[in-house]
C-alpha cells in the first residue's frame, strides 16, 4: 500500500475535542437526571415542570441567528471554551442556591435558560470547529466518535451518577457538572485557533459584513437548498414531538411506573445503549444504504416506538423502546450533521448552521408546554402516543421530497460534492 493510499486518522486536535467532549457530557448527564428530579420535589403540576424544559430550549428559537453570525465571526475555539467557562458559573450558582434550599422552579428555569443560550453558542461552534479539525472523507466516523461519547457521558455513564448524587445530596450533581465545564474549557483552550472573516484590501486586515447581512446570506443559502430546507422542517416537527413527550417522562416513570430517583437514572442509562450502539455503527448503516434511505428508515421507526412508549406496561418495555429510539435519533443526527458539514460552504457553515438549528430546535419549548397540558388533561401516557402520531402525518407530508431526492441514486453511494463547478453544494449520486 502506498502512502497515498493509506486511509487518513483522525489527529490529536481533534482527539482534545473528543476528551472534552467526555468530560463535559459526564456532568451534563448528571444535570440532565437531577434537574427533572430536583423539579418534582418543587412541585408536581407537569405544567411547572415544562416551563423549565422550555426554558433550557427557548435560546434555540431566539438566540440561534445571531449566534450562527458570531460563530462565523470570531474564532471558533475561543468562542467554545468560553462558553463552557459560563456554563460552569451558572451551574456553580445553582449548586450554592439547590445547597441553600432557596431554589424554585422561576429561578431554575432562568439559570436554565442561561445554560441553554451557552449551549446555542457552543453547539454551533463545535459542528463548524470539526471540519477544521479532520478530512472531510472522516467526517461520518469523526462525528460517529463525537455522538459515541456524548452518549456515553450524558446518557449512559452522567444520569445514574447523578441520580445517585442527588440521593446522597442534592446539590451534588449540579457541582459536578459545573467541575466538567470547567475542566472541558480548560482543554478546549489548548486547541489552534483559526481567524474567522475575509481579509480585506489591507494587508492583514479583517473585514466582517454587517450582522444583519451575515444572518441574511446563511437564511438564503439554507432557503435555497431544498433537502437541507426539507430536513430542517422535519426536525423542527420531530423534536417539538419529542419534547412533548419527553417533558413529562419523569412523571411517567416515577409516578405511574413507580420507579425511584436511582432507577430513574438506570432507566435513562439502560436507553442510551441504543444511542451508544448508533454512535458505534451509524456511519457504517449510512455508508451501505445511504444517507437518505438511513434517515427515513429511522424515521418511520420512530412513528411506532413513540406510540409504543406512552403505552408501555412496565419500566423494563420503556427502557427497551427509548434504547431503540435512542438507535434511532443517533442515526438520524449523525446523518444529517454529516450532509451539512459536506454540502455548505466552510464559511457559512455557521450561520447555515444557526438557520436549521432555529428551525429545528426552536419548536422544543412550544412542545414541552404542549407536553405538559397534554398530560395534565389527558393523563401522563397520552403525551407519546400524541408525538408519534404528528411525527407520522410530519413524514408523510415530507415523504415526496424525500423520495425524489432518493430517485435520483443509482447503486453507487452518493458524493458529496462543493466546489466552484457545484456551487450550492448539490447532491450528486
Amino acid at each position: 500500500m502506498t502512502q497515498s493510499e493509506v486511509e487518513p486518522r483522525l489527529n490529536a486536535g481533534y482527539w482534545r475535542l473528543w476528551w472534552a467532549t467526555g468530560i463535559n457530557s459526564v456532568g451534563d448527564g448528571a444535570f440532565a437526571a437531577a434537574v427533572p428530579l430536583l423539579a418534582v420535589t418543587v412541585t408536581h403540576d407537569p405544567r411547572l415542570v415544562s416551563i423549565v424544559s422550555a426554558a433550557t430550549y427557548l435560546p434555540w428559537l431566539l438566540l440561534s441567528l445571531p449566534a450562527g453570525a458570531i460563530v462565523d465571526r470570531y474564532d471558533h475555539v475561543t468562542l467554545m471554551w468560553r462558553a463552557q467557562a459560563s456554563q460552569a458559573v451558572i451551574v456553580s450558582v445553582i449548586a450554592v442556591l439547590v445547597a441553600l434550599g432557596h431554589i424554585g422552579i422561576p429561578a431554575l428555569a432562568i439559570m436554565t435558560f442561561g445554560l441553554g443560550a451557552c449551549a446555542v453558542v457552543f453547539t454551533n461552534a463545535a459542528q463548524a470547529v470539526l471540519p477544521d479539525l479532520v478530512a472531510k472523507p472522516l467526517l461520518h466516523k469523526a462525528n460517529g466518535h463525537q455522538q459515541t461519547i456524548t452518549t456515553i457521558g450524558l446518557q449512559f455513564a452522567g444520569p445514574p451518577l447523578g441520580s445517585l448524587l442527588f440521593a446522597v445530596a442534592v446539590a451534588l450533581p449540579f457541582g459536578l457538572d459545573a467541575a466538567s465545564f470547567a475542566l472541558s474549557a480548560a482543554l478546549l483552550a489548548t486547541l489552534p485557533g483559526r481567524t474567522r472573516g475575509r481579509i480585506g484590501r489591507t494587508a492583514g486586515q479583517i473585514e466582517h459584513p454587517p450582522m444583519r447581512t451575515a444572518i441574511a446570506d446563511g437564511v438564503r443559502w439554507l432557503a435555497r437548498h431544498r433537502l437541507l430546507r426539507t430536513l430542517a422542517i422535519l426536525l423542527g416537527v420531530n423534536t417539538f414531538c419529542w419534547q412533548l413527550g419527553n417533558v413529562t417522562l419523569v412523571l411517567l416513570a416515577t409516578r405511574t411506573l413507580g420507579l425511584d430517583a436511582p432507577g430513574y437514572g438506570l432507566l435513562l442509562a439502560g436507553a442510551a445503549l441504543g444511542s451508544l450502539l448508533g454512535g458505534l455503527v451509524s456511519a457504517r448503516v449510512i455508508k451501505k444504504m445511504g444517507a437518505l434511505p438511513a434517515l427515513l428508515t429511522a424515521l418511520a421507526t420512530n412513528v411506532v416506538v413513540f406510540v409504543g412508549i406512552g403505552l408501555s406496561p412496565n419500566a423494563i418495555v420503556l427502557g427497551v423502546l427509548l434504547a431503540v429510539n435512542g438507535f434511532l435519533v443517533t442515526l438520524w443526527s449523525i446523518g444529517t450533521v454529516g450532509l451539512r458539514q459536506h454540502i455548505v460552504p466552510s464559511e457559512l457553515l455557521g450561520r447555515v448552521n444557526s438557520v436549521y438549528r432555529m428551525l429545528g430546535w426552536g419548536l422544543i419549548p412550544l412542545g414541552a408546554l404542549a407536553g405538559g397540558l397534554v398530560a395534565h388533561t389527558f393523563g401522563l401516557r397520552a403525551a407519546y402516543p400524541v408525538a408519534g402520531v404528528l411525527r407520522g402525518i410530519a413524514l408523510v407530508v415530507a415523504m415526496p421530497m424525500l423520495i425524489r431526492a432518493l430517485q435520483h441514486r443509482p447503486r453507487r453511494p452518493a458524493t458529496l460534492v462543493n466546489d466552484a463547478s457545484n456551487p450550492q453544494g448539490r447532491l450528486l449520486w
